[in-house]
Order: C-alpha cells, then sequence, then structure tokens
C-alpha cells in the first residue's frame, strides 16, 4: 500500500511555522537537537509515493523485476488501464450499423465541413441511403443552419476521412479520444495524488463508467467536449507544479539545506511564460468551438488557476500574495488563456470565413454584404467578422429560448443520481434475428441507453460531499480542483432548467466525478500512519466497493451495446421507472 502513502496527507500547503524557537537553534552548536523543521520545497511540491515491490514479490516476482516494474509503474499502470478501455471502446464499435440518436445530425455536419468547411442540408431520407451504400453519396451544396461551433465536427470528420462515411468512421475519433481520456485521468490523478495507484483507480473508474462508455462509442459533441476540458486541467495541474517548482528552486536553503520561505522572494519573483498554461488556453478555445458551455469552464478555470498562484506565493513567504500574483502573474495569466481561448475559436471558423459570400457559402455568410450591409458597424469591421456575429447572435438567441418538449430531456438535479437517461437506440427483433436467442420465447431488446454505471455515480454523489467537506475544513486543494471541475461542468445548466437539456451534458464532468470517488477511496483505505487493522479494513471495503462497480457496469453491458436480450432481462435492467 506504499504508493497511497500521501493520498489523504492535507498538509500540502499549509504554512507550519518553524518549530524551534531561536535559543533552541542557538544550543545545537553544543549538541541539542530539536524536531526537524518542515522543508518548504516539500510543501510546494510534494514528492511521489515511493512504488511498492511487496505486491509483486508476494506473486513470486524476483526483487530485480519486481523493482523494475515499480519503478515503471508511473507509466505501465496508466497504459494498462488505457489499454482496457480502448478494447471496451473499439471492440464491434460499428454496432448498432444504424444512425443513432444526434448522429444525425453531426455525422453528417461533419461529412459535409470537412469537404465543404460548412454544413449543408440533407434529404430527410439520407440515413439509410448512407448505410445502405458505405457512405457513397452525393454531397449537396446547400448551406445548413447549424447551432454548434465546427471544432467537434472537425474532429468527428477526420474518423470519416480516415475510415469512411459509416457508422465505424464516424465514431472512431470519439472513441479515440475516449480512451486517450483515460490515459490523460490516470496521470492527472496520479500527479494531483501523489499516487500512481490512485492514479489509475480513478482512470479505471472512468474506464468502467456506462455514460463515458457509450458517449466514446457515439459521434456526438459532448465527448470532444470531455476531452479537451479535461486535457485543459491537465495541463493547469502541470503549469502549478512547474510553477510552485520555479518557486522552490529561487528560495534560500539554511546551513542545514532546509529550503526556508523568504517574504523578498515570494512577493517579487516572476515565474516566467509557463507554456502549459498556453497549452490550456487553447485547449479551451477548443473546449469552446465545440459547445459554448466551454465559456463556463474557461472562466471556472482561469479563477482556480490564479488562486493556486496565491496560494504557492503564500507557502513560500509572501506578505502579500495577492498584490504579488495581481503584479507577476495576473497579466500572463490572461494573455494565456482567455486571449488564447478566443484567438482559437474563431481560427476554428476558417471553413467558414473562406467559403464564397455569394449565397453559395457557409450559412449567414453573405449577410453583411445583403442584409447588414448598412450596419453603422461596417466602417470597422470586415464583412466576414460582421457576419460571423450575426449567426453567433442568432444561435444565441436560439439556444436561450430552446424549449421544445422532448422525451427524454430532464432537469439538472436529477442528473447526479442519473434520473432520466437518454435511449439513443431501441430496436425489439424477433426470436432468431438480429442476436434475439431462437428460444428467447418472446421479442428481445436492443437498446444503447446513456446511463452512468450506477453504483459509481451513487456512490460519487458521497464523494462530492466528502471533498466539499475536506476543501472547506481542511484547506486541501485537490478537493477544491475536483470540486471546481465539477462546478464547472454541472452548476451551469441550473441557469437553464427551463431549457431542454439531456443528462448526457454530464459527461463533462465524470472524470471529476471518478476522481472524487478515487479520492475517497483513498480516505477508505486510511491515512499514513494508520495500523494495519485500520488499513486491512478500510482496503477490503474499497475493493468491494470498487468490485461492486466492475460488476455493475459488465451488468447493464447489453443496454450500453445495443446487445440483444430478453425482454425480462432488460426490464430486470430498468431499476427505476424513469429509465424507460
Amino acid at each position: 500500500m506504499t504508493s497511497t502513502a500521501s493520498s489523504t496527507d492535507t498538509r500540502q500547503d499549509q504554512q507550519a511555522p518553524d518549530a524551534r524557537p531561536s535559543w533552541q537553534q542557538r544550543l545545537r552548536r553544543y549538541g541539542y537537537s530539536a524536531r526537524t523543521a518542515s522543508d518548504v520545497r516539500a510543501r510546494l511540491v510534494p514528492p511521489f509515493a515511493a512504488p511498492g515491490t511487496r505486491l509483486w514479490q508476494a506473486l513470486g516476482v524476483p526483487p530485480v523485476l519486481a523493482g523494475r516494474i515499480a519503478r515503471w509503474s508511473g507509466w505501465g499502470g496508466p497504459l494498462l488501464v488505457t489499454l482496457l478501455a480502448g478494447v471496451l471502446r473499439f471492440w464491434n464499435l460499428g454496432s448498432p450499423h444504424a444512425v443513432i440518436f444526434d448522429e444525425t445530425y453531426y455525422a453528417k455536419d461533419a461529412w459535409a465541413i470537412v469537404h465543404h468547411g460548412f454544413e449543408v442540408n440533407w434529404d430527410k431520407d439520407v440515413n439509410k441511403l448512407i448505410l445502405d451504400s458505405g457512405g457513397h453519396v452525393t454531397l449537396p451544396s446547400d448551406a445548413a443552419y447549424v447551432v454548434h461551433p465546427p471544432v467537434g465536427k472537425y474532429v468527428i470528420g477526420l474518423g470519416e476521412l480516415m475510415f469512411g462515411f459509416d457508422p465505424f468512421g464516424w465514431r472512431f475519433m470519439t472513441a479515440l479520444l475516449g480512451t486517450l481520456s483515460v490515459l490523460m485521468l490516470c496521470r492527472i490523478g496520479r500527479r494531483l495524488f501523489r499516487s500512481t495507484f490512485l492514479g489509475c483507480l480513478a482512470g479505471a473508474l472512468m474506464a468502467v463508467d456506462g455514460l463515458h462508455f457509450v458517449m466514446s462509442r457515439t459521434s456526438l459533441l459532448d465527448g470532444v467536449l470531455m476531452f479537451f476540458v479535461l486535457a485543459a486541467f491537465g495541463c493547469l495541474v502541470v503549469d502549478r507544479d512547474r510553477a510552485r517548482e520555479r518557486l522552490a528552486a529561487a528560495l534560500p536553503a539554511d546551513e542545514d539545506g532546509r529550503v526556508r520561505p523568504d517574504a523578498h522572494v515570494a512577493d517579487t519573483l516572476s515565474l516566467g511564460r509557463r507554456p502549459w498554461r498556453w497549452l490550456a488556453g487553447l485547449m479551451l478555445g477548443l473546449a469552446i468551438g465545440t459547445k459554448w458551455n466551454g465559456l463556463y469552464v474557461l472562466v471556472a478555470f482561469c479563477v482556480m488557476t490564479v488562486l493556486w498562484d496565491v496560494a504557492a506565493r503564500r507557502v513560500a513567504g509572501a506578505r502579500h500574495p495577492y498584490t504579488a500574483v495581481i503584479k507577476h502573474d495576473l497579466g500572463l495569466a490572461f494573455v494565456a488563456t482567455v486571449p488564447v481561448a478566443l484567438v482559437t475559436y474563431l481560427a476554428s471558423w476558417t471553413g467558414w470565413i473562406l467559403s464564397p459570400t455569394d449565397g453559395t457559402g457557409g450559412y449567414y455568410r453573405n449577410w453583411a454584404a445583403t442584409d447588414g450591409k448598412h450596419s453603422s458597424w461596417s466602417w470597422l469591421f470586415p464583412d466576414w467578422w460582421r457576419s460571423l456575429w450575426h449567426y453567433e447572435h442568432e444561435v444565441y438567441e436560439f439556444h436561450l429560448n430552446l424549449h421544445s418538449p422532448h422525451t427524454y430531456q430532464s432537469n439538472p438535479w436529477s442528473w447526479i443520481v442519473l434520473g432520466r437517461p437518454v435511449s439513443y437506440f431501441y430496436e425489439s427483433p424477433a426470436p432468431g434475428t438480429d442476436g434475439c436467442p431462437a428460444d428467447a420465447g418472446d421479442k428481445c431488446a436492443r437498446e444503447v441507453l446513456a446511463l452512468g454505471t450506477p453504483l459509481l455515480w451513487w456512490a460519487a454523489c458521497f464523494a462530492i460531499a466528502y471533498v466539499l467537506w475536506r476543501w472547506f475544513f481542511r484547506r486541501d486543494w485537490r478537493a477544491g480542483a475536483i470540486a471546481c471541475g465539477i462546478a464547472a461542468g454541472y452548476l451551469p445548466w441550473f441557469l437553464y432548467q427551463e431549457r431542454t437539456i439531456f443528462l448526457f451534458y454530464a459527461v463533462v464532468f465524470v472524470p471529476f466525478l471518478c476522481l472524487a470517488v478515487a479520492m475517497l477511496i483513498g480516505a477508505l483505505i486510511g491515512p499514513p500512519g494508520s495500523s494495519d487493522t485500520r488499513r486491512v479494513a478500510g482496503a477490503t471495503g474499497a475493493g468491494v466497493l470498487v468490485l461492486l462497480i466492475a460488476w455493475n457496469f459488465i451488468y447493464f453491458w447489453p443496454l450500453y451495446t445495443g446487445t440483444a436480450i430478453p425482454i425480462d432481462d432488460w426490464r430486470s435492467r430498468m431499476w427505476l421507472d424513469t429509465w424507460v
């Protein structure tokens, strides 16, 4: 259990005072030895837990090889979890061989945008033709009015260019990003908790989450958005470590080699250009270019990273940490995130901007030259800018007034307990057809249900409460970071409770739910210094919880993959009436 040794350490950002008064320090020359004072370097950048070899030696692995495995575990463990996630997501990816749910929009929009640079209007019954012909259909040229930015459709279209205009092709990139997001979460969790075990656990939990799994096998935009949000969060976590390492390196050391706080250094040191923060700005721009709710994430993450800088300078001994951050960090932090994100967003519209303005280009591309030619701003902004601004305004009005009732719409209050999942696909094959057993006796059910693994999500309800408690009462920055990720993806939807919204939007904060559950499990296992009895009891409870979550995913596997099962088996999986 050595890999979890630091997983529940709550002292990473607390500024412990020097335990030795000055008279004790003077007595040291006569042989006096007092308690060791804490090193500021360890508080600024806590070390990773040393990987243990006891498990491998217990399995009969020679000590030398066990040591190598332990050293490689920082990458080996995440890669193994990612391999599992990839096998699950790519297995039989083209099934169901159908256009399911909103794939009817995004798969076709993606095919158009990678060929024309803008979306087009398709014939009403073209889906069947696409499936029957293997995607060999004539591409229309009439521009279509769409309400989401182009980045996610470019991503989906890349898979179509590589593998064809068919279900496997339009699901390939979401499956790839879903798999890579598991790898990212393992590594982010490892850096966050300083524990390879807990990092891999967070990734494994996401690998067996039903909502993440279904969204990884469906060409919708929200899975792409989740990937870019998680990538931005990971970049900011790395940036946090790099900045604190630079701050620790600049602090003076005493005669015993311990790094000590220094007000002058902490108040005046510039932390440099910080390339990871710029990369985070790029990822946030791609997130906004996928769906507009990435804007809320941008705001939340910007506030979070600035508060991290304040905490770092305070630990380093700054007398006025907020003033120091405003002077030395805030300007570059703003430039690296907000302008970079906005420029990235604008760049994502290049295909639309370069399309013709004679009425054959993108929707509203010629607005400035027609309806908007008498605008009072025409002398200041180019036509493409004014046309795009008009387009965005119309899209905003659409989103604001979207109240069309839908069978599977849900209120965000119910999301966290999986109150109303979304059925993407449903068929009732007769016995002996489409995988329905010949001896079924009655029709079977084939469904793809966007439902999170219930036991994982219900455990996450307790994990969120634990994370909030740890943030408020223990000042644990890791808990605050996880809470920020959940809040950024979840809370904004409460502003639009009258709008038509769906549970699958919650996939954006699934990674942070998994981090919260992993943190809770780390606490169940026990803090450093716990007795063997406490550790055994905690590990047993944690193990049972993880196994139950894995079993729950396997139990609902037919509903995640569209596998035909007898109707009675399907009914037994409808645990809540609202799932039907």
